[in-house]
């Protein structure tokens, strides 16, 4: 029973900070046709913010949080303007702005490391101790990852479903064209989207390094097991990969509880040629049918 319920609380809190990334992704995509390769770098960004915000800047603890998730949406914003919006156009779109966010997150990435250097920070956003259920010790950060990451998906599916510019979002995300033709201003909704990533990824960066503390590449990891969740749900699937994500967290807490926890990347990674060998389009993906 203890065992379950370790495999149980450690699955759900990497469940949780694994969908706060890939659903950020998954929006993206899903509306965009865009793989942004500077997801994992906008982890980094928020995850650095906030640690500036109250190491540099004595900022208290809940502000210094809310720093780093706007760091994260005004990089996302950034993206856009100066990259992505003069690349909308483009026939190869999918193809340049990979490349183009790729050399983003290079970029970024060396400046972090030139900023803090290489040498791993522990981030402040922590909250010691620990209680009991059943015998088993639970951390009170697990129980804030989980509500922070809860508040803010459930934020985001609130806003997707019951409001005009969730509704906006997704009409762009069937058809842009036919999105256009009833007034929605696509390119705007493209930034809005953008930007609802970048806070989503700060979010999940700050509550990653809350556990495996800071370094100028943490984003990096996170980003593939991203991916791979988007591809197990089906790329621009939000409810797949939310749902993907904690399945996925699960799956890895008791491949790493069983057999130890260099095993948990390459299992995932082999889940993934599996499911694209019997359900190519992912889970919760829809395989197109084209009629000519």
């Amino acid at each position: 029973m203890d065992a379950l319920i370790q495999i149980v609380i450690t699955g759900l809190t990497l469940g949780s900070m694994y969908a706060l990334a890939a659903v950020g992704l998954a929006l993206t995509y899903g509306t965009m046709g865009m793989f942004n390769m500077a997801h994992g770098v906008f982890m980094t960004i928020g995850a650095y913010a906030a640690y500036s915000a109250s190491i540099n800047f004595g900022v208290p603890l809940p502000l210094a949080v809310l720093a780093g998730i706007a760091a994260g949406a005004v990089s996302g914003a950034l993206l856009h303007m100066l990259i992505v919006r003069f690349m909308l156009n483009n026939e190869d779109f999918q193809t340049t702005i990979m490349v183009a966010t790729a050399g983003v997150a290079i970029a970024l990435q060396d400046l972090i490391l030139k900023s803090y250097g290489a040498y791993p920070f522990k981030q402040p956003a922590q909250i010691e101790g620990s209680f009991r259920v059943l015998g088993s010790a639970v951390s009170y950060q697990s129980i804030v990852i989980l509500i922070m990451a809860a508040l803010l998906i459930g934020g985001l599916a609130w806003l997707l479903n019951y409001t005009k510019f969730g509704m906006a979002i997704r009409a762009t995300a069937m058809n842009q064209d036919a999105a256009k033709l009833m007034g929605v201003r696509t390119e705007r909704t493209y930034l809005q989207v953008i930007v609802i990533a970048g806070v989503l990824a700060a979010a999940a960066g700050i509550l990653i390094s809350s556990l495996a503390g800071l370094s100028p590449a943490m984003g990096s990891n996170p980003l593939i097991r991203a991916f791979i969740i988007c591809v197990v749900a089906g790329l621009g699937s939000v409810t797949g990969a939310g749902v993907a994500a904690i399945l996925l967290g699960l799956f890895e807490a008791a491949i790493s509880f069983y057999f130890g926890a260099r095993f948990g990347l390459p299992v995932m990674l082999g889940l993934v040629i599996a499911v694209l060998i019997f359900r190519p389009a992912g889970l919760f993906g829809r395989q197109e049918v084209v009629r000519s």
